[in-house]
């Protein structure tokens, strides 16, 4: 039996484990022994027995044979080398919680010497009905490893985009808004759009939650809010950190909800980063760069009434209440309310629980009356406007000669819009038509054979989603068929 004096490469039998201690290849002088592929000898260990049975499966591909063994064996010799290096030889210096661990020392003392609180760290949760997540620990993902998009219209879009707009809203609707990303999970990219239009980055989710009309990022949300102390956060104002140096990716804004407790020392904050949105307990202001972040509050914010104020039916009863095909008696509330504020011009006859759109024209004139335009202007009562009715508040719908009864047009001069309903396949309205001389005088005609008509056509909503991608909306918001949004844009 021959002992070569060199160590070649691992055998089969070796790389799998399973050699006998007695096995030829096994047996050491001053280093272990190895052959090159396979034993010379005839040993009936239980490894080589096994490595026999097995040749098929090292025999080359050209030779017929196994591909799975060899991709096994490249893995296994890959695995031996990576042991190797990570068993016996020094790291490199590697940062641990805003330190290093020194070059030479092993892995097993880098994790050692890491202190409390630094990157190895794991997060806790806890049950309950807040379902906030406790911040005794910090979380794996923070960072703040939010790389952000830039600002840019709803469900993107190329171009510059214009100014946001915004209209009032409660605090109570902010939080609400954010709690629906955080129930749905929505993931975070600073690329995608969620369906609602809004970027799922964590500016894009501000934006979202503030209701503003595009996806504003870190260094702009500023426009949109007033600064405040830390006394002064109430749930809906924002913490925000713009990072100059680098904007994109070094910079973060939370959702403020309010304080866990009387210290003040950590609140619950609503936020989107990896990998989806969440709300849970953070150290104030932030994780890292706490003295760099400032709290605003957004500009168009305005109080709820207080709870229980009024008789029952004065609380806003929901956005499902009020709208084509509607029938409560909600409607006939707000109808009243509106006649008492200066809108009885817009009723041939009182207000009733079946909606109308007399209450869509004579809301829209309230809201215009209050300053408000945009989405915050279109005629659908929300828990702002409803409010501003129950209680007395704001300034009453301005006397006008301008449309009576039963005109089409609200005190604005945009045509009333007619409905869903109307630009359906098979479907036979002046709004059509209407609406088709509209889009030639934007430019937006070239579908059209012949001039547009009363009944409804595929050229029609070719053309509607052309003014739609104009705007740069994308999927189902780009659809061809004109909903508020699109008719409030297109005949301003």
């Amino acid at each position: 039996m021959r002992y070569p004096a060199t160590v070649e490469k691992l055998t089969d039998v070796q790389m799998r484990g399973l050699s006998f201690l007695g096995c030829e290849g096994n047996r050491m002088e001053d280093a272990p022994v190895f052959e090159e592929f396979d034993p010379e000898s005839d040993c009936d260990c239980p490894g080589c027995i096994h490595w026999r049975r097995s040749m098929a499966h090292a025999l080359p591909l050209r030779l017929g044979g196994h591909p799975g063994a060899h991709g096994t064996r490249r893995a296994l010799v890959l695995a031996a080398a990576a042991g190797t290096v990570l068993g016996g030889q020094s790291l490199p210096a590697v940062a641990v919680g805003g330190g290093a661990v020194p070059a030479g020392a092993s892995a097993g003392a880098s994790v050692a010497a890491a202190p409390a609180g630094a990157s190895v760290r794991a997060s806790t949760e806890v049950g309950g009905e807040s379902g906030v997540r406790r911040a005794d620990s910090r979380p794996a993902n923070d960072g703040p490893d939010t790389p952000q998009g830039s600002a840019s219209p709803l469900h993107g879009g190329a171009g510059v985009p214009a100014e946001s707009t915004y209209g009032p809203t409660t605090r109570a609707a902010i939080i609400e808004r954010a709690m629906t990303w955080v129930t749905a999970k929505v993931p975070y990219s600073m690329a995608k759009y969620w369906t609602d239009g809004y970027r799922q980055d964590c500016s894009g989710f501000v934006s979202m939650a503030w209701k503003l009309s595009g996806n504003e990022w870190t260094g702009t949300l500023d426009k949109y809010g007033v600064p405040i102390t830390k006394d002064q956060l109430q749930p809906g104002d924002i913490l925000l950190f713009h990072n100059p140096a680098d904007p994109t990716k070094g910079s973060h804004v939370t959702i403020f909800g309010g304080w866990t407790d009387t210290t003040h020392v950590q609140y619950v904050a609503y936020e989107q980063v990896r990998p989806h949105a969440r709300k849970q307990a953070t150290p104030y202001a932030y994780w890292e760069n706490a003295d760099r972040y400032v709290a605003y509050r957004f500009k168009g914010v305005e109080e709820a009434p207080a709870p229980g104020s009024g008789s029952a039916v004065t609380r806003y009863p929901g956005a499902g209440a009020f709208g084509p095909g509607a029938n409560n008696k909600y409607v006939t509330q707000l109808g009243k309310a509106l006649v008492a504020r200066g809108g009885k011009r817009f009723y041939r006859s009182g207000p009733g629980p079946l909606w109308t759109d007399a209450d869509r024209r004579a809301t829209q004139a309230f809201q215009l009356a209050q300053g408000w335009r945009g989405a915050a202007a279109d005629g659908l009562p929300g828990p702002t406007t409803w409010a501003y009715l129950m209680k007395g508040s704001g300034r009453n719908i301005p006397r006008t000669t301008g449309p009576g009864p039963g005109a089409g047009t609200a005190s604005q001069g945009a045509p009333a819009y007619p409905g869903r309903g109307v630009f359906r396949p098979g479907q036979s309205h002046a709004a059509i038509e209407q609406l088709g001389r509209q889009l030639i005088r934007r430019g937006f005609g070239k579908h059209y054979a012949r001039g547009p008509g009363p009944r409804w056509t595929e050229s029609d909503r070719r053309n509607v989603e052309a003014f739609q991608r104009s705007q740069g909306w994308r999927g189902t918001a780009a659809d061809g068929y004109p909903g508020p949004e699109t008719w409030r844009r297109l005949f301003r």
